[in-house]
């Protein structure tokens, strides 16, 4: 083989695993994804308590770090400016549990009492999202779920 062609190759070879590398990193670098997500509302009925549970996979290739949940009313403020991020830092945490290797099972429940029910605006309600990865990356989903108070 001449230098030339051997020059080449392992030009070539550096390319490719280079590419391969950032490849790599760049896949270790994606948010997290938000799957399987509802919200179950009951109301209080008869002396009992009524509550909300929020119920979601996340997938984040580092892991999942943490996620935080808010609902919010469509008739809000929040209606017509979604949740941000900035928003969503004072928000309840979820409880994650492993599901698969990057993949946690994370559910929110709070309870509802009558009292909150009667102060509660009708209509529907919306469930916003922040999952952390262990990695720092972020993803937001201000309407992962949807339910009604009557």
């Amino acid at each position: 083989m001449s230098r030339r062609m051997a020059l080449s190759v392992a030009a070539g070879a550096v390319v490719l695993v280079g590419a391969g590398a950032y490849a790599l990193a760049y896949a270790g670098e994606q948010p997290p994804a938000l799957t399987h997500a509802t919200a179950r509302y009951t109301a209080p009925e008869g002396g009992r308590d009524g509550s909300l549970t929020f119920t979601a996979f996340v997938t984040a290739s580092s892991g999942v770090k943490d996620v935080k949940v808010l609902a919010w009313p469509q008739n809000s403020s929040l209606g017509r400016d979604e949740p941000t991020a900035k928003d969503m830092a004072a928000a309840e945490p979820a409880v994650c549990k492993p599901f698969k290797k990057h993949t946690a099972t994370c559910t929110y429940t709070v309870p509802t009492t009558a009292s909150d029910a009667e102060s509660a605006p009708r209509g529907v309600w919306h469930v916003a999202v922040l999952a952390t990865a262990r990695n720092g990356t972020i993803a937001l989903d201000a309407r992962a779920a949807d339910f009604l108070v009557k």
